[in-house]
């Protein structure tokens, strides 16, 4: 970089310009933060709406998949669960339904060498973190993702989190449609909404094209739509069968029906109608109950619903709505090659275990799906850029992040599926037993988690040595 120009100047007009206000904005709040003329609990909740988590420095020193680091600290007291509000923190990087490209993926691998510790994890919300972050870089951090596409506002905080969906959507052989725009559309529609700013929590949204299949856990979500046709009037409508109120932690609810048939028309305005009643009578002061799943439980599903529909009746009417729907076509993927039929030539050693665990055949005949399995969700900073060269010679811009912590590239020719493996083995990153039991998923714990009262990750590690 041309130490005359800052990111900013250097990036100019490939910065959109809300992304770059909002960068703005929190650039001169951590300034007044430093100059103590913004209090701490503000600062905080602006910071994690920014995606910028604080963490925690029980040991002082991280795995990176090849050996253990140290890892050096600015002050002595940013150790422990109270860390300072300036000690290294967590960024989350919200990734919607997981889509990525190559261009993304290298500056993703950029980051994770410059500012953190070489290290990027995909979260089981298809978003991907990077840890340790010093506070001052983070502007320049969000100027460079939102260069590419990328942002990372209201990745935390009490807002709605990134759209997950199903990383099969498209290309399943038993989806009703493919949900990829809807989860693309209503995580724009909602991100920065004023209808999406005053929970008491998060709000978590998911979609799937399946009903048969758990991609995309629509069930446990505090939104949950689920892609579904009817016939009206003689054609065949695209709709979700639509639920509220589902949610893990320390008590889990399964989400209840909200509707049989929520038209594509009116995904975005009954989401922006149930924020809206969730925003005015969700819990504020206890944490603890201040999840969608808790009101729902406390005035029931018929109340809620009604409450929602007399809210949806009163919004004025927002062409962001519908717009969108017309262009449904136009994110449609493509392959870069001719799907043909793997040849019976002599295969690498280890290729039929990894077939059998990471190859999903498409609905669409001569491609197929592969899992790129990343253990505990992590890869290099290397790791992602050379997946990224990989990804280029196999597929067209079709990757994905998926709620099992890894990643899978979309439309790859079955023919190529040996080169492909022999690849992914040379980048340490041709591992098998992708989505098996073997395949263990895990928060991060007291490894960076101020709130995290066990090793969670290294409980996970033992289970996969111990299960493989």
């Amino acid at each position: 970089m041309n130490e005359a120009l800052t990111w900013k100047d250097q990036l100019g007009d490939r910065i959109p310009e809300d992304l770059g206000r909002e960068v703005d904005i929190f650039e001169t709040e951590i300034e007044l933060r430093k100059q103590g003329k913004i209090d701490e609990v503000v600062f905080a909740e602006t910071r994690l709406r920014r995606g910028a988590y604080g963490q925690r420095y029980d040991s002082g020193q991280r795995f990176d998949g090849k050996q253990t680091q140290q890892l050096a600290f600015p002050k002595a007291n940013t150790k422990g669960p109270n860390t300072e509000w300036h000690a290294p923190g967590m960024m989350r990087i919200k990734i919607p339904f997981g889509g990525l490209n190559t261009v993304q993926m290298e500056t993703l691998a950029d980051l994770a060498e410059e500012y953190s510790d070489d290290i990027l994890h995909v979260t089981t919300r298809q978003d991907v973190q990077l840890h340790y972050i010093h506070i001052d870089d983070t502007v320049d951090l969000m100027r460079r993702l939102a260069a590419v596409g990328i942002t990372t506002r209201e990745a935390c905080g009490n807002s709605v989190r990134n759209v997950t969906a199903c990383p099969l959507a498209g290309v399943c052989n038993t989806e009703s449609f493919d949900v990829t725009p809807y989860s693309r559309a209503l995580a724009r529609f909602l991100l920065g909404h004023p209808d999406a700013q005053d929970f008491g929590r998060k709000v978590k949204i998911a979609f799937s094209g399946c009903r048969d299949e758990a991609c995309g856990l629509v069930n446990l979500h505090d939104i949950g739509a689920l892609g579904v046709t009817r016939v009206i009037d003689g054609k065949t409508r695209r709709g979700f069968e639509f639920y509220v109120g589902g949610g893990l932690g320390a008590v889990p609810h399964q989400a209840k029906l909200f509707d049989e048939f929520v038209s594509e028309e009116e995904l975005l305005p009954l989401s922006q109608a149930i924020g809206r009643v969730f925003a005015r009578l969700g819990e504020k002061k206890n944490r603890a109950r201040a999840r969608l799943k808790f009101l729902i439980a406390k005035i029931g599903i018929d109340e809620f619903k009604r409450l929602v529909l007399e809210e949806r009746a009163i919004l004025p009417h927002d062409e962001r709505w519908t717009s969108y729907i017309a262009g449904l076509d136009s994110d449609d993927e493509a392959p870069l090659k001719p799907g043909q039929a793997l040849q019976g030539l002599p295969l690498p050693e280890g290729f039929n275990e990894w077939f059998a665990t990471n190859v999903y055949q498409q609905l669409q005949p001569g491609y197929v799906v592969v899992t790129v399995y990343l253990p505990l969700g992590d890869l290099t900073g290397q790791q992602m850029r050379s997946l990224a060269d990989v990804s280029r010679k196999y597929v067209k811009e079709t990757i994905r992040t998926t709620v099992e912590q890894n990643i899978v590239l979309r439309w790859v020719s079955e023919a190529d599926l040996p080169t492909l493996y022999a690849d992914l083995i040379d980048i340490g990153l041709g591992g098998s037993a992708a989505n098996t039991i073997v395949d263990v998923t895990s928060c991060p714990g007291t490894d960076t988690c101020k709130l995290g009262i066990a090793s969670s990750r290294g409980l996970a590690g033992e289970l996969r040595t111990r299960l493989a």
